[in-house]
């Protein structure tokens, strides 16, 4: 499954990077992009775990910027 999702409060480029990084990382991640740009973040995983993947990546976000958050 990929999604898009809406990012709030991101406030730099380098932050972004350090995000896709951390978020690809994450065990079942298939592709992510973070956007600085459009404010937006791309996740795929497969289905079955998805949920648990967008937990995990909202984490991982907050460790880079405790502010941002995923508009869900």
């Amino acid at each position: 499954m990929k999604k898009t999702y809406r990012l709030i409060d991101l406030d730099c480029a380098n932050c972004a990077a350090k995000m896709e990084a951390a978020i690809r990382k994450i065990e079942g991640v298939t592709d992510a992009s973070v956007s600085y740009m459009t404010q937006k973040l791309t996740l795929e995983a497969p289905d079955e775990i998805f949920d648990r993947v967008l937990k995990q990546a909202q984490k991982a976000i907050r460790k880079v910027e405790p502010d941002c958050e995923i508009e869900v």
